[in-house]
């Protein structure tokens, strides 16, 4: 007997659903590597300016560079979106704590090898494994629990606490990763009716505030036309990045996106390598074993 309409659409539509799942997927993971590879490029070249400007002065003319890319961007496609809907709720907490997590990660870039830097960055599905059990009210399992273990001593192995001296950058850079695991939640309560774009004006606004106020402590210092055309180019591989993890995070399965963050560690072991002369020692690279092994598994869950 042939299906009647309901059926015979029912049929058709069965076999679309997981195909469309997949293409947001790989949509997805596609973004995901370009956000992150935006993110460690705009990292060398703050990283590499910040050896003759100020922390705060830097950070802040990118800022404004990057507010003023997203302004234009916004203009040339037409998007509107009320300030009422950017300066409350979700969005403006998620600009807050992006703002708070790119100042203190940023600072610590300044004086950690970019590979070291990136490394204790990636930590972050570890936090989130903690915030969903703590904020979500999660049920997390042994193997879990072992994996977040796991993952926080390879954190440890990539720090390398020295009992001679405190290693406060190191740590700062740990507390910049805690922040952004709590922006990436926080970005998950926002409305599909924000447009991305918006929430990534949100957070340059935000950026640009806060270290105006850093730069206004540290004081200033005469900036060369090299040192603007960097930080140009820092902006513009900032605020795609902001454009395309917004986007990536939304498009498809987190658990599937998210572990493609870590394509980004590939590309500052070698920036690091070739600028710096940088090379991660034997713990260090235990320690980015253990994380990206616990991140995934994490992750995947």
């Amino acid at each position: 007997m042939p299906p009647g309409p309901t059926e015979g659409a029912a049929g058709a539509a069965a076999p679309t659903a997981p195909a469309a799942a997949a293409a947001a997927n790989r949509r997805g993971i596609r973004l995901m590597v370009a956000a992150m590879a935006c993110f460690v490029v705009n990292d060398a070249l703050v990283k590499f300016v910040s050896q003759s400007l100020p922390a705060g002065q830097l950070i802040f003319v990118r800022g404004l560079m990057a507010t003023a890319l997203v302004l234009a961007a916004m203009r040339g496609t037409g998007a509107a979106v009320p300030v009422r809907r950017l300066a409350g709720g979700w969005v403006a907490l998620r600009a807050l704590l992006d703002g708070l997590a790119s100042l203190t990660y940023l600072v610590s870039l300044f004086h950690l090898p970019l590979a070291n830097a990136t490394a204790i960055n990636m930590a972050s599905p570890l936090f989130i494994t903690l915030a969903a059990v703590w904020w979500l009210r999660q049920r997390v399992g042994p193997l879990q629990w072992l994996a977040v273990a796991a993952g926080f001593a390879g954190v440890l192995l990539v720090i390398q606490p020295r009992a001679e001296g405190f290693n406060a950058f190191a740590w700062l850079c740990l507390l910049g990763t805690v922040l952004h695991a709590a922006r990436d939640l926080v970005t998950l309560r926002i409305g599909s009716d924000v447009p991305s774009i918006g929430v990534t004006l949100a957070t340059a606004v935000m950026v640009t505030l806060q270290a105006g106020l850093l730069a206004l402590a540290e004081g200033f210092a005469p900036i060369t036309g090299a040192q603007l055309a960097l930080l140009a180019a820092a902006a513009v591989f900032l605020a795609s990045g902001y454009q395309l993890i917004i986007r990536a995070t939304r498009a498809g399965n987190i658990s599937v996106v998210a572990p493609f963050r870590y394509s980004g560690l590939l590309l500052a072991v070698a920036i690091g390598w070739v600028v710096w002369g940088d090379v991660p020692n034997g713990l260090a690279w235990a320690g980015i074993a253990l994380m990206l092994g616990a991140g995934l598994y994490l992750l995947r869950r």
